[in-house]
């Protein structure tokens, strides 16, 4: 028989909610979370599904952040089981979404339904954050909430995220920020004529060319103890008409830069004005803003979850801000700390996503512990 939490798993992943879409698993979620004892409101923007749920009304807030949309599967046929059939084999639950954060969502909503039953005149309050649009555009997700509730005046003082940020085993890893995202979208404008007459058009790439090279060749900064430095990557180049005999009119380059505290957003689209000024391509430049870095240096957050994985684990967690963002990044701003802690993520958006089953309750019991040390033991004076 499953157990409770792995129960849980397998019915969110049943729902194929491929971005923007929720298939009901906030459904499911509210039923549960309404049954103990949580107050729960739908709150969708666009396409987007957005529930919030909360227990109590007092400070401080502890608020579990995940998401029920999926990235797509690919080719079905290169899975070893149906995608949105969760399948348990040789220890490891395998479906959509496992990883990436369905298994989560179970263990942290199974984790708050025995607090609330073990101490249901728990100090402060506990939230629930689910969203729609983690793996989509951001745009009416997290990001509208917090928007909602800061027109309220409600604050989330600990803001504990689901993403699977374990490396190798459960525990051994915990995100206490990222960093920045921002990306430019360059098209260099040229003069579309025929290979053989150069000297009658302009070609876009070649002009590009030395620009790019100096671009990526760029060291933004050293990092600090905690963040990486700022790394760009072109993503996208795109040019020509598919002839092979003529000169593009144009020519588009995608570039990220994931940054660190070190710089700002602001910093990066001058120094990179300023470069293609100075090699004097006729361009357009456009930008966007994912979001800007965060980071959670230590505090009752940080100290309650490495006890906990230290307890169930033996070992304390290494803090780290490496990998992509989050949507901790539309909570950080309003001064919360944010920490994520999830399951091994070594085969997130891939074919054959997996978690081990075992983890899934271990992580429940971990996500019921920090509860318990900020929501009770710190209240008593004893953590």
């Amino acid at each position: 028989m499953d157990s409770p939490t792995l129960e849980l798993a397998r019915a969110l992943v049943r729902r194929p909610s491929i971005t923007p879409k929720d298939a009901g698993c906030q459904t499911l979620l509210a039923e549960r979370l309404s049954a103990a004892g949580f107050t729960v409101e739908e709150l969708p923007f666009g396409e987007v599904s957005n529930l919030w749920a909360r227990r109590g009304t007092a400070a401080p807030l502890l608020c579990f952040l995940g998401h029920t949309d999926v990235v797509p599967t690919g080719p079905e046929s290169a899975w070893s089981h149906p995608p949105f059939q969760p399948v348990v084999e040789d220890g490891y639950l395998y479906g959509r979404g496992t990883a990436d954060m369905k298994g989560s969502v179970a263990a942290f909503t199974t984790a708050v339904e025995r607090f609330a039953a073990s101490h249901p005149g728990h100090t402060g309050s506990v939230a629930v954050l689910i969203t729609s649009d983690e793996e989509g555009p951001g745009v009416d997700g997290v990001r509208r909430v917090m928007e909602t509730l800061g027109e309220r005046n409600d604050f989330i003082d600990y803001c504990l995220v689901g993403e699977p940020s374990s490396h190798d085993t459960l525990g051994d890893e915990i995100k206490v920020g990222r960093r920045g995202s921002i990306t430019g979208r360059l098209t260099v404008h040229g003069e579309q004529g025929h290979v053989a007459y150069p000297d009658a058009a302009f070609n876009p790439i070649h002009a590009a060319a030395p620009a790019l090279a100096e671009l990526i060749d760029i060291r933004w900064d050293e990092g600090d103890e905690l963040f990486p430095p700022t790394t760009l990557q072109i993503s996208n180049i795109h040019a020509g008409t598919g002839a092979d005999n003529v000169i593009p009119g144009e020519a588009e380059v995608v570039f990220n830069l994931r940054y660190s505290p070190a710089i700002t957003a602001a910093g990066i689209q001058e120094r990179v004005g300023a470069l293609l000024q100075r090699h004097r391509l006729p361009h357009t430049l456009e930008w966007r803003h994912s979001g800007s870095p965060f980071v959670t240096r230590g505090g009752a957050l940080v100290e309650a979850i490495s006890a906990a994985v230290e307890r169930r684990t033996g070992s304390a967690p290494i803090r780290s801000t490496g990998g992509g963002t989050s949507d901790g990044r539309f909570v950080a701003p309003t001064g919360s700390e944010v920490v994520e802690l999830g399951p091994v993520g070594a085969t997130i958006h891939k074919v054959n996503e997996r978690v081990a089953a075992a983890d899934l309750d271990a992580l429940s019991e971990i996500y019921e512990d920090i509860l318990r040390r900020l929501l009770v033991d710190r209240s008593a004076g004893s953590y």
